[in-house]
């Protein structure tokens, strides 16, 4: 390499249009080459709150919620607790809760994230022949606890302990997922949600919408809905009623049920049955109105449970059987 000693003096040009022409390029030359590149923006597993910017070489995975690379064994998974797990969650890191999972601490040490401090604990685990080097992060947000577990082979240097720190360090939370996100976690498609708001989703089964319209709290909501998919269901057209009431008695959030309706009916096209009744909140003894739908398919089957209070019923209903009308399985 050639020392700073004998490369050549920069020599500007004499004044003139040329001259100024030469040294301005020179000079943003040297502005630009002082930015520093625009860090990587995070990546968000589907339907997750967290993300992070992975190290290369790692992908999102297309069986559990992170990053991966499965030619070298090595991943990167994500999950969220509520926020008052963070207290449990950071016990369950000491050294001997963890060497009960066979995991050999090395190292607990405070990580600044983004939205906060958490907590890295570092070590090794051996799993089915295999020795990985471990990372355990957890670290609290205003409202649900974030934690991370990565692993790499002990073997495999494709991955060193600072990448593996500087991909945990961009962990980041974004307020909400988009609607459209979740729903596309789903085994069913929802064409209309009537005005209701995705509470959860399990992906790759089940979805619950709630209405707080006019103020009512998510805690204690209008109306719910409850949309499954599930293998399986009746063989015969002649069990299916027998099947109804078998899966209405395991609804749980209510109590003195009085059936109204059992009937079957037809849904999108394919056979099904509707259930309805009157009942009791069980958590708060009020009035209530319960629906169930099931819409039996070729291997499986659609269960949908609409619970609204009484006052309400007429209104929510509507709205109830506006989604109901509109899922369809993928």
């Amino acid at each position: 390499m050639t020392s700073r000693s004998r490369l050549p003096w920069f020599r500007c040009p004499a004044p003139g249009a040329a001259g100024l022409t030469l040294l301005a390029t020179f000079l943003v030359a040297l502005l630009v080459m002082a930015v520093p590149a625009r860090a990587a923006d995070p990546i968000f597993p589907a339907g997750s709150r967290l993300g992070l910017v992975p190290p290369p070489g790692m992908t999102l995975s297309k069986s559990f919620q992170g990053f991966e690379d499965v030619a070298k064994d090595a991943a990167i998974l994500i999950a969220v607790q509520p926020a008052a797990a963070y207290a449990e969650v950071e016990k369950s890191l000491g050294a001997d809760n963890l060497k009960k999972e066979n995991i050999t601490v090395e190292k607990r040490e405070p990580i600044q994230l983004s939205f906060g401090n958490g907590i890295l604990v570092t070590g090794k685990q051996a799993a089915d022949k295999t020795r990985y080097r471990k990372w355990l992060l957890a670290a609290p947000g205003k409202d649900m606890t974030a934690l991370v577990n990565a692993q790499v082979p002990e073997q495999e240097d494709a991955y060193p302990d600072a990448v593996v720190r500087a991909a945990l360090a961009t962990l980041a939370v974004r307020d909400t997922v988009p609607d459209q996100e979740k729903l596309g976690l789903l085994p069913f498609t929802v064409g209309d949600l009537a005005g209701f708001q995705i509470e959860s989703v399990l992906p790759g089964r089940a979805m619950m919408l709630i209405d707080t319209s006019n103020g009512a709290p998510v805690d204690s909501p209008n109306a719910r809905l409850f949309v499954a998919a599930f293998p399986g269901g009746p063989s015969e057209p002649g069990d299916r009623a027998e099947f109804a009431r078998a899966a209405f008695q395991q609804i749980i959030g209510i109590k003195d049920v009085q059936i109204t309706m059992a009937e079957p009916l037809r849904l999108g096209g394919q056979p099904g049955f509707q259930t309805m009744a009157q009942a009791k909140d069980a958590g708060t003894g009020g009035d209530v109105m319960v629906a169930q739908w099931l819409r039996f398919g070729s291997g499986g089957f659609l269960q949908m449970i609409g619970v609204a209070r009484t006052d309400m019923w007429p209104a929510e209903l509507a709205r109830l059987r506006t989604v109901r009308d509109s899922v369809d399985p993928k």
